[in-house]
C-alpha cells in the first residue's frame, strides 16, 4: 500500500465501506449505499481483486474491531488536504476528531470551539459531506434538539454507531 493509490470495498456491520488511500494515507472513507446507487462507486475495487498487504489488512482489522466494539481508537493515518478539505472544513473536522469515544457535541458546540459560534448550520453541512466518517467521527455531533440528526450514510447508521459506543462504555455486549 505504501507509495501507491488504492481504492477498495470491504464489508462492515453498517454497510460496505469504500476506502481510498494514497501512499498508505486514507483520503476517503465512504459508507456505500445499497442497491442501484452502489453502481456509482466504480473507483473502488473489490477486496478480493486487490493485492493484499499487511498495511491493508491492519486497516481493515482496525475498522472491524472498532465496529465490533473492541477498539475505541482507529489510529489510521489520514490527510484532510488530500481528501479535498478547504480551511473551514479542515477546522470543523479537526475539532470533531477531538470528541471522545462515546460522547457527543452539538453542532453549536463545534462551531463555538472553532471560533465561529454563528456557523452551526455550516458545521452541519460540512459534517454531512465528511470525506472520512469513522476516522473523523462526525456521528458524535448531534443537533441541539432531540435525536441523532443527519449523517453522511443515514440517520439509522448514525444511531447504530452512537448506541454501539454507549454500550461499550457502559460495559455491555457490543
Amino acid at each position: 500500500m505504501a507509495g501507491e493509490r488504492l481504492a477498495v470495498l470491504t464489508p462492515s456491520p453498517i454497510g460496505v465501506l469504500g476506502l481510498q488511500f494514497v501512499a498508505g494515507i486514507a483520503i476517503r472513507l465512504e459508507i456505500v449505499p445499497i442497491g442501484a446507487r452502489r453502481k456509482l462507486y466504480t473507483p473502488f475495487g473489490s477486496l478480493k481483486s486487490q493485492q493484499r498487504s499487511d498495511e491493508l489488512d491492519e486497516v481493515i482489522g482496525r475498522l472491524s474491531e472498532y465496529l465490533a466494539g473492541a477498539r475505541r481508537r482507529l489510529d489510521i493515518a489520514y490527510d484532510l488536504a488530500l481528501a479535498g478539505a478547504d480551511e473551514f472544513t479542515a477546522r470543523v473536522l479537526r475539532e470533531t476528531a477531538k470528541i471522545p469515544y462515546g460522547r457527543t457535541r452539538t453542532h453549536q458546540q463545534v462551531a463555538t470551539a472553532i471560533g465561529r459560534p454563528g456557523a452551526y448550520r455550516q458545521v452541519l453541512s460540512t459534517l454531512v459531506q465528511n470525506p472520512l466518517p469513522l476516522l473523523v467521527p462526525c456521528h458524535r455531533v448531534v443537533p441541539s434538539r432531540a435525536g441523532a440528526g443527519s449523517y453522511v450514510a443515514s440517520p439509522a447508521k448514525k444511531e447504530w454507531l452512537l448506541k454501539m459506543e454507549r454500550r461499550v462504555l457502559a460495559g455491555g455486549p457490543s
